[in-house]
């Protein structure tokens, strides 16, 4: 006969004495942190009711087992409880209570439950954003997990309406307008995990969509080594960094990790020697020692104003969240011909395709052969879970469509799906990049406004393309060809 679960403490009683009950290697234990009054300890002792040995803990040591323990909870049972309450939800939703800790809530009402239920889950399962989409007859719960959608909940309609107000309230918006797109964002606590989460809604045919984007205040952002750029790749990146001016773009689709590469490139630059400035839409991270300007079109503060605002404070270097329009890349232009180092994002299919771009926005040749010093294209793709993936011959199309010959008819590896990567088969994604480092040729074919392919042919004579990055990572097992022509635009034959 098995033994009966370990009996949770209360989480408010484990927060304020700092004692937690679970169990290591098999055995039930008291986790604790220093200077625990021995009453605390007797009193848990007597609700576990069970045979325990004590452990001291670290701060860090004890903060994690408290995230793991209290933000458990099978989010489907969360929405059963809420859906078999009969209780006027209508009426729930205009007092609705707020907490700033969502473990700590004691409150009961179903739409309470679980509305705190479905972000637990989220951050749990590492999700980006939460899809909140009514149809005529249910209301679809979905996640964006490592880039993908993935379905996590089928509710009734009629939640639909208290739903949405109840993450309104939270959000600070004007419950009673539902037919204009309103933004916003709220802060909640997840034991000591601090996250910001911003909030759009717009209206449907069948009520209001909203999409929670879910940005974690103490996640460390990545250092520049940690991208995944190749050795070869990150030197060159790198020395682009260094110059005191010049135009360094990033491009690629939303959700491709731009963002990402900019910040990391910002607090290499960050030493403290200079004034660095942004002007973002909207201000995602806070970066310390970085001013950051948040775009808002609603009084005139667009990218271009902020740009031109910004160049007056004494900068070093200047990111600009994206070049969209002819008036930001002219601006973008004349400050780096006037000393700024400028970084920015430009969205086009791949490195080269920047340059056309902004030559399609009005700027001169001569002005791009002379301030543009790199282009990174990047793609994000998502990772193989090792515990679950297993070796695949790829096909000959397969092969084909990667770039490769018969001759590179190496084991790869496909997704499965297991317990530790939520049944998805992948679990945390990986950046491929191709980089652009302008020489005299490549600014003499720009000044001579050179067809892209050209440009493209010169560029990548020596360097590989986004494509032949991901083919990189199949053969190495790190992802699946699946993933990477997903993220690629195949390219005709190679016998590379």
């Amino acid at each position: 006969m098995s033994e009966s679960p370990l009996p949770r403490l209360s989480y408010s009683f484990a927060r304020k004495f700092g004692i937690v009950a679970t169990e290591q290697d098999g055995l039930p234990i008291l986790a604790r942190r220093g200077g625990v009054p021995i009453e605390a300890v007797l009193e848990a002792r007597r609700v576990v009711d069970r045979p325990l040995s004590l452990k001291e803990v670290s701060g860090t040591e004890f903060e994690s087992l408290m995230a793991q323990i209290y933000a458990q909870g099978d989010l489907s049972e969360t929405a059963q409880t809420a859906l078999g309450d009969d209780a006027d939800l209508h009426a729930l939703a205009d007092n609705l209570p707020r907490t700033s800790d969502l473990l700590d809530s004691d409150d009961d009402a179903p739409v309470i439950k679980l509305i705190n239920g479905i972000l637990q889950e989220a951050i749990k399962t590492r999700a980006s954003d939460i899809h909140i989409e009514p149809y005529e007859k249910r209301l679809a719960v979905r996640f964006r997990i490592d880039g993908a959608l993935r379905d996590t909940l089928s509710l009734s309609a009629r939640l639909a309406p208290v739903l949405v107000s109840r993450v309104k309230v939270m959000a600070k918006l004007d419950i009673a307008k539902k037919r204009v797109p309103q933004d916003g964002r709220f802060s909640l606590n997840l034991g000591e995990r601090a996250v910001d989460v911003r909030v759009s809604t717009l209206p449907s045919q069948h009520g209001e969509r909203v999409v929670m984007r879910i940005l974690e205040k103490t996640s460390s952002l990545l250092n520049l080594a940690d991208l995944g750029m190749e050795p070869d790749e990150l030197a060159d990146f790198a020395g682009a960094l260094k110059r005191p001016n010049g135009i360094i773009l990033v491009t690629g689709p939303t959700g491709s990790g731009k963002t990402t590469t900019l910040y990391a490139s910002l607090t290499k630059l960050n030493d403290g020697s200079r004034n660095i400035l942004t002007v973002e839409d909207p201000v995602e991270y806070a970066l310390d020692g970085i001013g950051q300007t948040q775009v808002n079109n609603q009084v005139g503060m667009s990218f271009a104003a902020g740009l031109r605002a910004i160049l007056r404070q004494d900068p070093d270097v200047v990111m600009v969240g994206e070049i969209r329009d002819p008036e930001t890349a002219e601006i973008a232009v004349q400050a780096a011909l006037t000393g700024h180092l400028v970084l920015s994002t430009v969205h086009t299919n791949s490195a080269v395709a920047a340059i056309t771009r902004m030559r399609d926005m009005g700027i001169e040749p001569f002005l791009l052969a002379s301030t543009v010093t790199s282009i990174a294209a990047q793609r994000l793709v998502r990772r193989l879970c090792t515990e679950c993936r297993e070796p695949h011959k790829p096909s000959a199309a397969e092969l084909s469509d990667l770039g490769l010959s018969a001759r590179n008819r190496a084991t790869v590896y496909k997704p499965v799906g297991c317990a530790a990567c939520h049944h998805i088969g992948y679990t945390g994604r990986l950046a491929l990049y191709e980089i652009v480092i302008m020489d005299d040729t490549l600014r003499g074919m720009i000044h001579d406004g050179a067809r892209e392919v050209d440009m493209a042919a010169h560029a990548f004579k020596s360097r590989r393309t986004l494509l032949q990055s991901g083919a990189q990572h199949v053969i190495n097992g790190n992802t699946s060809v699946e993933e990477v022509l997903r993220v690629c635009r195949a390219k005709a034959n190679s016998d590379d």
